[in-house]
């Protein structure tokens, strides 16, 4: 006996010089705070006191890796799923969502927060993606370059092909755009096939704007107030408008609410992670209300979880759009590479 007490503390010995640590089957039972690496797009903020109270509940220190949009994200999860770039990830969009389902991003959790409304845009029956926020895209109009011109505002995506909207629209590029690509589903959604195509010709011969990404759309190419370039409409988000309103509160441009495409950004725990409990309490974090009540101001997205208050004046600028179009994700999943493709051999992009 005694030389298994002897082995026993050698082994506790070794234990201790190697950073006291003690990794049970799962490799998290860590003395002091875990870091979890949350893979995410470049959108992403959060106030430094509401994550900083999150770690020190959980004992987790949260590293973020920004990868981009949703698009740029989805891809770079599948590019490195085998060797996983992170623990959890927060992002992927209903868009790109059966993309990263079917090449075995994920793995399933099912959140205890879950129930508090996200379940209403669940996509997956193994609950390998959990609803975070509702960013809907949808056409935005300067409506002061409107009102100065007395051009009365479009309303539908067929109005954008009209010749008194000649040269006034700018969008992004499917291929390259998670918004871009969210409105090229709303024209498919909205037309059917073929009309889509025919429509997207239609919109060309009247001068569409096409660029890589939101950014370059929003910043640089619209007349908005955020935006200082000489095209009034823009694809953009149902919440755009609450981010440009003016000293009394009235909005400056104006989201098409005919014209939307409902988004949802989720998170998921990252098959092969190291720490599947520890990226778990994470997205439960991001479903929780103290995250949740941060998602408008801070990410101009609407909270996925219910009851969630909006910032004052949200729900007169910027209204959650209450009949978006949409498609299921199992067509999305199917067709959406052969979309893109005759969409870039229409406009020759």
């Amino acid at each position: 006996m005694r030389h298994l007490r002897l082995i026993a503390a050698l082994v506790a010995v070794v234990l201790l010089s190697a950073g006291c640590t003690l990794v049970g089957g799962s490799g998290e039972q860590e003395q002091g705070p875990v870091t979890v690496t949350l893979v995410t797009h470049d959108s992403w903020a959060v106030p430094k006191d509401v994550l900083a109270a999150f770690e020190q509940r959980a004992g987790i220190k949260v590293r973020v890796l920004k990868e981009g949009d949703a698009g740029e994200l989805t891809n770079k999860l599948v590019l490195t799923k085998a060797n996983p770039i992170g623990d959890v990830a927060y992002g992927v969009d209903s868009t790109f969502a059966s993309r990263a389902l079917a090449e075995g991003v994920f793995e399933p959790y099912t959140s205890p927060e879950a129930d508090r409304g996200p379940q209403r845009y669940a996509i997956d029956r193994q609950h390998r993606l959990s609803a975070v926020d509702v960013g809907d895209v949808c056409v935005n109009v300067d409506t002061q370059w409107f009102a100065e011109r007395d051009l009365p505002l479009p309303r539908t995506l067929d109005d954008l092909t009209q010749p008194q909207y000649r040269g006034l629209s700018v969008v992004q590029n499917p291929a390259t755009s998670s918004p871009g690509l969210a409105f090229l589903l709303a024209t498919v959604a909205e037309f059917g096939e073929p009309g889509w195509t025919d429509y997207w010709r239609r919109l060309a011969d009247n001068g569409v704007q096409v660029v890589s990404g939101w950014t370059q759309a929003y910043t640089q190419e619209f007349s908005g107030s955020s935006g200082k370039g000489p095209r009034p409409i823009v694809v953009s988000y149902a919440s755009s408008p609450a981010a440009e309103v003016d000293a009394e509160g009235k909005p400056r441009t104006e989201a098409l609410l005919d014209t939307c495409y409902r988004q949802v950004e989720y998170a998921g725990v990252l098959a092969g992670t190291q720490r599947p409990q520890k990226a778990g309490q994470v997205v439960d974090f991001l479903l929780s209300q103290q995250f949740q009540s941060t998602v408008a101001e801070n990410m101009y997205v609407y909270p996925a979880r219910q009851g969630v208050a909006l910032p004052s004046g949200w729900e007169k600028v910027a209204p959650l759009p209450t009949e978006p179009a949409s498609l299921p994700g199992e067509q999305v999943r199917t067709e959406r590479e052969r979309w893109i493709k005759q969409w870039r051999e229409l406009l020759g992009a």
